[in-house]
């Protein structure tokens, strides 16, 4: 029992023994933590504790340094703070330029000329900075190497403002201004389109029945706006901007020019016709455009240009010369082209005269105009062009005497009527020696023999275009010689000699042959109409003589078989001569009455005093009807019309052969041709 009460006692000493030494060991963790975290806060303590001391190092060095060393660094630094401040004074300038600059479309449109001061300003600044920052940086990097050489700053502040330093010896110019030039500049480009687009309205042509001279119309553009693009430009190319503001306004102002040229309707310009008739009122319209667009057009917008690029020059041809091409003047020159490519014939020679021209008349526009570097396409399209009219004109022109001869082979009008060639030359020679054509074709030839190294002079041309008319001449006899029906030949001579009077009389052609010569186809006709009475209808009147119808001398039986006899020839050679000559014609209203008259003198007096005297006899037969067939009045009314013009023909017309031995006819529509001569 004592035992166990010792063993108990025991125990409770050994757990009390336990419980103690874990409280212990408990205390020494917690006072290990403690330990623990008071070194840690002690570690970040001396950290700063180091970091001060290094700073305090740095701070006390220069005053441990030699005295002789701090006072030598001193007019040192001086001398490079001082650009450098003034350098930080610029950089507060350019800040203070940024609101106006930024205020965008509002600051240019109410004032512009304030808003390029500022960017001039601005541009000012920045050129100083470029110039100043550079040389700034490098006198305080050597203040700074100075400094560190001689161990009076820390050598982690000297390498950390080395490094900096080093990036300001060569800024960009994004470093200097943030930007802040370019967004300025893209704000004046958009104003100079604005300018551009706001006073860029298309003209229009003006009216050609105007008597009055039209002077050249300038653009649209105040010289308050041009005076403001010159001046924007001028910024814009002054900062590498100088491609894009000629690009911009090369693109409004050539969309103004077509605009104009567009409400003209230029479709004929890209589908010209192949036959030179079908191009005349093309031709014609040509002129007029081509004028328009040069003197009235492009040279407005020359001049505008100048003014615009006056403080650019060298970018004004160049820019003109896009606008030019997108006006459609190549378009103009390409239309000449085919109208000298065309199928050749007379009338194309005064196509191409017309065209000719009015090439000649724009000359010193086109010289003015086109004349430079940037428009040497223009130029050469213009000398091939010139080339070609010159060419193509003279080659139609020396081939009309030819031309004219071959057509001796050529049969007359089947009805006796005028030939085609004979219509078409004289009213042809006559425009050529006209006051329109004759010294444009002088001009022509003159300039074909100068390269050949001929002359040439007016009397030579009217020498040629005489040739012409008596090589026409000398067809008449040819001609009327292949009729088989020698008065249908004298009918044939007749209208032509007549033609040839009535159409020459009065004319420049006429006076280049003379009066006597005129007077001759005048005796011609008259020759030629009588011989045609004589042998025609002069041939009627005999067949009803008096000759033995003396009444009652054999009886009224005899007599009345003898007038039955003679109507009889007379009925059946004037219904056989009618027919024939009611195909043929006289195509002179006035020549025809005349001849109709004379015919109708010739038969109807004689018709009338047989049927008053002899008529009787065989009314009182009762076949009188088979003999008796017209009343004198059917016979005035049947003569009066004869000879009437039919439909038009197609007889006698000329033709060009071409190098390819083709022969195209020249007179494509009888009266559509014959109109256009008139």
């Amino acid at each position: 029992m004592g035992m166990d009460q010792e063993e108990d006692e025991d125990s409770r000493r050994r757990m009390a023994s336990l419980q103690a030494a874990r409280t212990a060991l408990r205390a020494g963790v917690e006072r290990s933590r403690a330990l623990s975290h008071a070194l840690a806060r002690s570690g970040t303590r001396m950290a700063e504790i180091q970091s001060r001391l290094q700073a305090a190092e740095a701070a006390v060095r220069p005053i441990r340094a030699p005295r002789d060393a701090l006072e030598g660094a001193g007019p040192n630094i001086d001398r490079a703070v001082g650009p450098a401040a003034a350098v930080l004074k610029v950089f507060d300038a350019v800040h203070g330029l940024e609101p106006p600059l930024l205020a965008g479309a509002a600051a240019t449109a109410n004032d512009l000329p304030g808003y390029l001061a500022v960017v001039g300003r601005l541009e000012e600044a920045l050129r100083f900075l470029a110039d100043n920052c550079g040389l700034a940086a490098q006198w305080l990097a050597d203040i700074v190497a100075y400094l560190g050489e001689r161990g009076l700053a820390d050598p982690r502040f000297v390498a950390d403002l080395t490094h900096a330093l080093a990036r300001l010896k060569t800024p960009s110019p994004a470093d200097l201004d943030a930007g802040l030039l370019a967004a300025a500049l893209d704000v004046l480009e958009a104003e100079f389109c604005r300018l551009l687009a706001e006073h860029s309205a298309p003209l229009t042509m003006p009216d050609p029945d105007n008597s009055k001279p039209t002077p050249i119309t300038p653009p649209r553009i105040p010289a308050a706006a041009v005076q403001n693009l010159s001046l924007t430009l001028d910024r814009l190319a002054a900062n590498g901007r100088l491609g894009y503001c000629a690009a911009a306004y090369a693109d409004a102002r050539g969309d103004t020019v077509s605009a104009s040229l567009r409400a003209l309707g230029l479709d004929y310009l890209r589908e010209p016709a192949e036959d030179a008739q079908a191009l005349s009122p093309s031709v014609e319209l040509w002129g007029r455009h081509l004028e328009f667009a040069v003197r009235h057009l492009l040279e407005a917008e020359r001049k505008l240009c100048l003014a615009v690029f006056e403080r650019r020059p060298e970018a004004a041809p160049a820019c003109f010369a896009d606008i030019a091409a997108r006006a459609g003047i190549l378009e103009f020159l390409n239309f000449a082209r085919a109208v000298a490519d065309a199928r050749k014939d007379p009338i194309k020679l005064l196509r191409l005269l017309d065209v000719f021209d009015s090439l000649n008349r724009l000359r010193l526009d086109f010289n003015r105009l086109f004349g430079g570097k940037a428009c040497v396409e223009i130029q050469s399209r213009t000398r091939d062009l010139v080339k070609r009219v010159v060419d193509g004109s003279v080659e139609i022109f020396e081939a009309l005497l030819v031309q004219v001869e071959l057509q001796r082979n050529m049969p007359p009008p089947a009805d006796g009527g005028v030939p085609r060639l004979v219509t078409f030359v004289p009213k042809y020679c006559n425009q050529l020696l006209g006051d329109q054509y004759r010294s444009v074709l002088t001009q022509v030839l003159t300039i074909h023999r100068s390269w050949r190294k001929e002359a040439f002079d007016d009397k030579m041309l009217v020498d040629a275009v005489h040739d012409i008319v008596k090589a026409l001449e000398a067809n008449f006899d040819t001609w009327s010689k292949s009729y088989e029906d020698k008065t249908l030949s004298y009918l044939f001579m007749m209208n032509t000699h007549w033609h040839f009077f009535k159409h020459l009389k009065s004319t420049k052609m006429g006076e280049v042959l003379g009066d006597e010569w005129l007077r001759e186809h005048e005796q011609y006709k008259d020759y030629y109409s009588q011989i045609f009475l004589r042998e025609s209808w002069g041939t009627l009147a005999p067949l009803l003589s008096r000759e033995g119808l003396i009444l009652f001398s054999k009886g009224q039986a005899t007599a009345r078989d003898l007038v039955k006899q003679r109507f009889k020839s007379f009925n059946a050679s004037f219904a056989e001569m009618y027919q024939k000559q009611s195909a043929w014609i006289v195509p002179d209203k006035d020549l025809q009455q005349r001849l109709c008259h004379l015919v109708v003198q010739a038969i109807v007096p004689v018709y009338r005093s047989f049927m008053q005297n002899y008529g009787p006899l065989v009314e009182q037969d009762g076949s009188a009807s088979k003999y008796v067939k017209y009343s004198t009045e059917d016979l005035d009314k049947m003569l009066s019309t004869l000879f009437m013009p039919k439909q038009p023909r197609r007889t006698g017309s000329l033709q060009l052969r071409n190098s390819n031995g083709k022969i195209y006819s020249a007179m494509t529509g009888l009266y559509r041709s014959a109109s256009t001569l008139q």
